[in-house]
């Protein structure tokens, strides 16, 4: 046989395993499993072993010519006696495994993919990759479905043929793609945050130290408290002029942020800074890898506003952490085995997920994900490849024609409840170089986008069968939005999240951990995570949680920013404002206070026929609860309306209420806040806490003038506070006078609105 045919064999002989060659020894034919040769179907021929078998030259590397069928019985005669192989106890599987990278070479998958698949073949991270890309080119290579044993179920991968295409370990960065120049900047924030390392004796002094701050004021954002647990606190202010190329964006956010952020910019602002005022001091914030809590966050100002500049920091983040783990696949395909020091490898966490979005409705989810493929696309014309799209637009977009159109309401309603407001989602977003999937597995997702209750859901509780959390173990970046809307949810939602945050994982997930940061490793992922929380108000609720659970190694920052005026002054109808002050000893016995406070003084001025049409304002739904149970225990003539009151009832009660047939009407702050309808009839008004949102409060003090039927001399207000309200107090009467009635020593104080 000649040379070119002794090659051929050799390269035949190179590609089977050893139990291949027991079979084939033994039955004389390769075992129909491994026969794919040809797509058509084939009788096996069986040959005779040569007894003078022995191996050609195998060194020459050179491509051989097409083989036909018959070649089995060439291979044979290269093949040695079966005594001197060794018996290979390994499993099929695992051989299909091994042998696939040089199976999808025709499909262009594999051919660069060999060196870093047979180094990293001991992980079982790369067994479950390699055995999805080998079941991606079986569809391709064969005619007809793979076997069942070969498919991934649905329920683990919704769109399995591009697991290949957006699976981390298995590609690597592309010089179109732009590199990673800006990565090698030693001033880039991203490096020096994830490669500043932490010692023992700093963790340790976490919990003992105590929280240093200091206060600077920003022209835009106003008060400013920088924080820090750690030793040193570091503080900055903002530049004037702002240049895109010294913020480090990852190609292609620096060119395509002009344009999608131009309907933000006017005039000559537009050709001077790309960013608007605010922005560029959020983003100077963001980007120093400090914790931010921004309470200024309203729908119809600036809300948009800020989405985008949070949207540019978390793709700008994912795509420097995907380069930066392209790049070392790169370096370690270049480099051969032993070579290099892991460690200079290692940069990833123990899952894949790094940045958790948490948005209150599908509506801000849909928004977030145009915002991601217009700044991936930008100006070019050459479209970025966006996986079931089609599939996203219909499960998170609305119909407009769904939405009544007699609907009159406020304009922040209108702008908090636009589209889809369904509130319980979770999707998945893998991002790489050029393209985007929706619908990816979380684990193997970079940026998850999901409601508080979506999440609920999945983490489930102690003692459920079915519950996960390990997808929460490396999120280097939280963005809570809207934190406000959460309270009108369900606050214990994200109190439950939060604790499950930057956990270590019950399962490997196929890591490998020679990739994985120390940190990470360390349990340390904690005080590495950056989170950004916006809300359109200060509260205490929000406050404990940004105190709480926020322990960033950079710091954190707050705008503290006090109201001077107060909602109180746009209540427009004539109207005494009795604010009656109950003492507390404590934040624990403000519930039974107040209770035993209004059920004592307040309601027995109330008890008789002349205070009739008497409206009960109460936040909590505990409090209602309360309060609806001790009215039916004493048998007041009263009825009620909450966010779970059908809509009869609540049409019922509110005719009720207007006509006089009851006197008293409970109303939950959560349903004004779903709902916001008019309430007629109000003569009497008792708030029996101070509203979470303060425009509430002048809202429904205007509702009085809804039934003028000169009655207005008889119009009352009541107020219940304690000095435990003391942020929601500022934010009705102002600063100064909140200051005022915490300090006096009366506890009546008397406010009159209106024209004199």
């Amino acid at each position: 046989m000649g040379k070119r045919g002794s090659r051929s064999q050799s390269q035949l002989l190179n590609t089977i395993t050893k139990k291949q060659k027991k079979h084939l020894r033994d039955f004389g034919e390769e075992h129909p499993f491994y026969d794919r040769v040809s797509r058509k179907e084939t009788k096996p021929q069986i040959c005779q072993l040569s007894e003078s078998s022995d191996t050609s030259d195998s060194e020459s590397e050179a491509d051989s010519e097409p083989e036909q069928v018959s070649g089995y019985c060439k291979l044979l005669a290269t093949l040695k006696d079966v005594s001197e192989e060794e018996e290979d106890d390994e499993v099929e599987e695992e051989e299909i495994i091994d042998e696939e990278p040089e199976m999808s070479g025709e499909d262009g998958d594999g051919d660069g993919d060999v060196g870093v698949e047979e180094e990293m073949a001991a992980e079982s991270a790369e067994m479950q990759e390699n055995m999805a890309l080998y079941t991606d080119c079986q569809e391709k290579d064969r005619e007809g479905p793979p076997s069942k044993s070969q498919q991934a179920s649905p329920e683990e991968f919704t769109d399995a043929k591009h697991e290949s295409l957006f699976s981390l370990e298995t590609n690597f960065l592309k010089e179109e793609s732009g590199g990673s120049c800006s990565l090698k900047v030693s001033q880039d924030p991203f490096l020096q945050h994830v490669n500043k390392e932490l010692k023992d004796k700093d963790v340790q002094a976490v919990g003992t130290n105590p929280k240093t701050t200091h206060q600077l004021k920003w022209p835009t954002l106003g008060q400013l408290v920088f924080s820090s647990k750690f030793q040193k606190l570091e503080t900055f202010k903002p530049s004037k002029d702002i240049d895109l190329k010294l913020l480090h964006l990852q190609k292609p956010l620096e060119s395509t942020w002009t344009k999608t952020n131009s309907q933000f910019l006017s005039g000559p602002q537009k050709s001077s800074s790309p960013f608007t005022p605010l922005q560029k001091e959020l983003f100077l914030i963001m980007n120093s890898y400090r914790d931010l809590f921004y309470s200024e966050r309203t729908a119809l100002k600036n809300g948009e506003e800020i989405r985008h500049v949070y949207c540019l920091h978390a793709l700008n983040h994912v795509l420097k952490a995907n380069a930066r783990v392209l790049g070392n696949n790169s370096r370690r395909r270049s480099q051969k085995l032993g070579v290099g020091d892991d460690d200079d490898f290692r940069d990833q966490g123990l899952t894949r997920p790094k940045v958790l979005i948490v948005l209150p409705f599908r509506e801000a989810a849909l928004r977030v994900v145009q915002l991601f493929i217009s700044l991936l696309e930008g100006d070019s014309k050459k479209k970025i490849i966006v996986s079931n799209k089609k599939r996203f637009k219909g499960e998170y977009g609305s119909d407009p024609e769904e939405r009544p159109p007699n609907l009159k309401r406020p304009e922040d309603y209108e702008a908090v409840f636009v589209g889809n407001i369904d509130d319980h989602f979770r999707i998945g977003v893998a991002i790489l170089q050029r393209s985007i999937r929706l619908y990816a597995p979380f684990y193997s997702s970079d940026i998850l986008i999901a409601s508080p209750l979506g999440l609920r859901t999945i983490i489930g509780g102690e003692g459920e069968k079915k519950r996960d959390f390990d997808f929460l173990s490396s999120i280097e970046l939280l963005i809570i939005d809207q934190a406000d809307i959460y309270l009108m949810q369900n606050w214990e939602h994200v109190l439950h999240l939060m604790t499950h945050m930057n956990l270590l994982p019950l399962d490997s997930h196929g890591v490998d951990f020679s990739r994985v940061r120390m940190w990470s490793l360390n349990n340390w992922s904690k005080y590495y995570r950056q989170t950004l929380l916006f809300g359109e108000l200060q509260d205490a609720q929000i406050n404990s949680l940004f105190s709480k659970h926020c322990i960033n190694l950079q710091g954190q920052v707050a705008v503290r920013n006090v109201p001077m005026t107060g909602s109180i002054s746009h209540v427009l109808v004539q109207l005494p404002h009795v604010f009656q002050r109950m003492e507390a000893e404590n934040v624990a016995s403000v519930i039974d206070a107040r209770f035993n406070f209004f059920v004592n003084k307040i309601l027995p001025q109330y008890r008789d026929a002349v205070m009739s049409h008497t409206l009960i304002y109460v936040p909590s739904y505990f409090d209602f609860v309360h309060l609806r149970n001790y009215f039916k225990k004493e048998e007041l003539n009263f009825t009620h309306i909450c966010e779970y009151t059908k809509k009869s009832g609540v049409s019922r009660a509110r005719q009720f209420f207007l006509q006089g047939e009851k006197q008293f009407l409970l109303l939950t702050e959560r349903f004004h806040f779903y709902k916001r309808y008019t309430i007629k009839g109000i003569r009497n008004l008792i708030f029996y806490e101070l509203p979470t949102y303060p425009h509430f409060y002048s809202e429904i003090c205007n509702m009085l003038k809804a039934t003028n039927r000169g009655e207005e001399a008889t119009w009352t207000c009541t107020v219940l506070y304690s000095k435990y309200d003391a942020q929601r107090l500022a934010a009705v009467v102002g600063v100064e006078r909140a200051a005022q009635m915490l300090q006096s020593k009366k506890n009546v104080h008397l406010f009159i609105t209106g024209e004199k």
